[in-house]
């Protein structure tokens, strides 16, 4: 077959012999990702001595992402060593057949109703954890918000019975396997099977994982039938105990008890991926979050107005949620402004036009949450945290740049339950805690997995503080160089 007619693809200036343009991804990740827009809609770029192609251009993003997505199949050098990791998992397995069926199957998963069902089982496990914070005390926020997202996590996963002792061990390990995890992806293949202390480690901690995950299961399906003839009858007439009942099992339920149902080691797979995707991308949201907060006294008193609307001096239900727009749009526009992926990466299938470029079969097809969010065609004044450009006026003209979830047959496929946690540990921290206040100087963004923080510390006070000058134009957000790259597998 003929290759496609096209023109020559413009290469980023900046590329070193050997390494090309890796000094400039380890140094400056996200200026240098977000300047490749100034050079056309598909540049070259070299990862090492191996050619990618970036596209910052959105409608071409799109065709990768669901017009040609065919073509354009999960893979890449990244996605190769984090499947070490993840498994065959939804975010890492190949495209085909077994993705589709995976899929289908864990849908369900993540409906509306069935988030509903252990949505106030989630708001009592985050108040638990909110509420058990020290007043006055410095505390690591990303840390802390990794945390409490994966408490709540376990709860939806794997029921509110889960014993303690597997819910603090899987808090305890998760955070040392992702800095595993990161390390590994960093270091080229032949480095990650020596047997180097490090490598030992990390397996160790994956193997330890996976065995609870298996004791996780083993309790799930050890557990006695989920009601008798009378205790069922009981139930018909009593909606509470019903749903008592819904929320002591976990989303994880469905997979046990589908018709088709995955194998061990696929559900090994699988909880893992949702275990990292619940702490890396939800966890680094809310603690810019927070900090975006602390920068803009209006945005907060607006937060605490809506809330004390939604719920008076009651707790917090999850049907409260609908009730919280401005949440979520502060929320989204924390996404925006961080990311939280900021390179994900497809590889071709077969020698491909793209916008008239040429993308030789087998070739690293790169596309950028980041780069698109701060794209200022689409974005005016893109550095402004500015939760009102998601107000119902706002946001088509958005359509097709906001990228965070992906976008087409691998777009994320936890998107309803990410908001949903969202919204709840946010609106939890709020009403905990009249006050909070950044202790540490301003965090500096790291490209790793996602756009973290490198560090964030807060204070939090049960009085609340005298009320603060608040002016209504949006701040910019501050940027800056960062040595930690890593990009995103996208969950889906």
């Amino acid at each position: 077959m003929n290759a496609p007619t096209t023109s020559p693809t413009p290469t980023a200036p900046g590329g070193l012999p050997l390494i090309g343009h890796g000094l400039r991804l380890a140094r400056d990740p996200l200026p240098f990702i977000t300047s490749l827009r100034d050079h056309g809609p598909v540049v070259r770029i070299r990862i090492g001595p191996t050619p990618a192609y970036v596209v910052t251009d959105p409608a071409l993003t799109r065709k990768v992402l669901v017009t040609d997505a065919a073509h354009y199949v999960k893979g890449g050098r990244i996605i190769d060593a984090l499947r070490v990791f993840f498994g065959d998992g939804l975010a890492t397995i190949a495209d085909g057949d077994a993705h589709l069926r995976n899929r289908r199957l864990m849908q369900p998963m993540f409906n509306k109703a069935h988030i509903a069902d252990r949505g106030d089982a989630m708001i009592e496990q985050v108040t638990a954890t909110v509420g058990a914070w020290p007043e006055a005390q410095p505390r690591a926020v990303y840390e802390d918000m990794n945390e409490v997202t994966l408490a709540a996590f376990l709860v939806a996963l794997f029921g509110a019975d889960l014993p303690g002792h597997l819910a603090g061990e899987f808090t305890a390990l998760m955070p040392e396997i992702m800095k595993g995890t990161i390390r590994q992806t960093i270091l080229p293949p032949w480095a990650t099977r020596l047997p180097l202390p490090a490598n030992r480690a990390h397996a160790r901690r994956v193997a330890r994982l996976r065995a609870l995950i298996d004791q996780a299961v083993d309790h799930r399906t050890s557990r006695p039938a989920p009601a008798d003839a009378g205790a069922a009858a009981a139930e018909a007439g009593c909606p509470q105990a019903a749903a008592a009942r819904e929320q002591r099992t976990g989303l994880f339920d469905t997979l046990l008890t589908a018709e088709e149902p995955l194998s061990r080691q696929q559900l090994q797979d699988e909880a893992i991926t949702l275990l990292t995707g619940a702490i890396e991308t939800t966890g680094t949201t809310l603690a810019w979050t927070l900090y975006e907060i602390t920068r803009h006294p209006r945005v907060e008193r607006r937060l605490r107005e809506e809330l004390a609307t939604a719920c008076a001096d009651r707790p917090l239900t999850y049907d409260d949620l609908d009730h919280l727009p401005y949440a979520r749009r502060v929320l989204q526009e924390a996404i925006r402004t961080y990311g939280p992926a900021w390179l994900v990466t497809r590889t071709a299938t077969r020698d491909l036009d793209l916008g008239g470029h040429l993308v030789p079969e087998g070739a690293d097809v790169v596309w950028s949450p980041y780069l698109h969010q701060h794209d200022p065609d689409v974005f005016a004044d893109p550095d402004a945290f500015d939760p009102d450009r998601w107000t119902p006026e706002n946001v088509s003209a958005t359509r097709g740049s906001f990228l965070a979830f992906g976008d087409g047959r691998r777009k994320c496929i936890g998107e309803n339950f990410a908001w949903a946690e969202l919204q709840i540990i946010l609106a939890t921290i709020l009403r905990t805690w009249p006050t909070f206040r950044l202790t540490s100087r301003a965090p500096r963004p790291q490209a790793v997995v996602t756009v973290k923080p490198d560090r964030m510390t807060m204070e939090f006070h049960r009085q609340a503080s005298p009320a603060r000058h608040a002016s209504d134009a949006p701040a910019r957000t501050a940027t800056a160089r960062d040595p930690g790259t890593r990009p995103s597998p996208s969950a889906g």
